[in-house]
């Protein structure tokens, strides 16, 4: 049986936060990505109450390189919404890897589906320019799901096996939520990682080259009895215990 297999998109394959950062940088200088105050600061600040009609855009994802007030983030959202095509013009966080998991899939009958949370702008759907770029970059006919809620209950609704995320809710709700098996690409070498995530069993990854890796690795053992410790031996975990 083959593999089912969801990738998210955004800071997973797609390099947004880039390009954002570019973006807020011409709308407001560089005083943007000046050094993130103390914890203890932005505690505060999330404390504080919020003026009425500066809320961040509701489903918009989070910018995590940026320092902004919630009407800059809003200011920001509304000018990436007014740009043609704005999703298809991103780069490739690591450049090849997309057409290197479309030849994996192809060679290995994987079962590939691309998950994003992408807000509508100008031009064509956020579906159908999320579909255009995986094209571009090598994943012919790829199937795109713009989805909000529980990235768990989507797995479970969609039968998947593994989903590839790089925010840690989102894999905490795939091994709450579903039978699937998550793994967390974490590149943020000097944030350090949530300590639920090894305890649940999600598994981690530095790169998305390093995932596809494991996945091959996965797919050849796949039949043989014992997969499952094999899966968690090469995450280097223990059996997840689930709350």
């Amino acid at each position: 049986m083959s593999l089912r297999i969801a990738f998210d998109l955004d800071g997973v394959l797609a390099d947004m936060e880039a390009e954002l950062v570019r973006q807020a940088k011409l709308l407001f200088g560089e005083s943007v990505t000046a050094p993130v105050p103390p914890t203890a600061e932005l505690e505060a600040a999330a404390d504080a109450p919020v003026e009425a009609g500066t809320e961040p855009i509701e489903n918009t994802p989070a910018v995590l390189k940026l320092r902004m007030t919630a009407r800059q983030q809003r200011r920001l959202w509304k000018h990436v919404e007014s740009i043609e095509d704005f999703w298809e013009t991103l780069d490739e966080i690591e450049p090849g890897a997309i057409a290197r998991l479309a030849s994996l899939a192809a060679d290995r009958r994987w079962e590939v589906v691309f998950l994003t949370k992408r807000p509508e702008g100008a031009g064509r759907t956020a579906q159908l320019q999320t579909q255009r770029w995986l094209a571009a970059k090598g994943f012919e006919l790829p199937s795109v799901f713009v989805v909000q809620g529980s990235r768990g209950r989507i797995a479970a609704s969609l039968d998947l096996d593994i989903v590839v995320d790089d925010r840690p809710e989102n894999c905490l709700d795939v091994v709450v939520d579903s039978k699937a098996r998550a793994i967390l690409v974490w590149r943020n070498e000097e944030k350090k990682l949530p300590v639920a995530a090894r305890r649940l069993g999600i598994g981690v990854v530095r790169s998305v080259s390093e995932c596809l890796e494991i996945l091959t690795q996965m797919d050849n053992d796949r039949r043989a009895p014992g997969m499952v410790d094999r899966v968690m031996r090469l995450f280097g975990l223990k059996q997840p215990t689930h709350v």
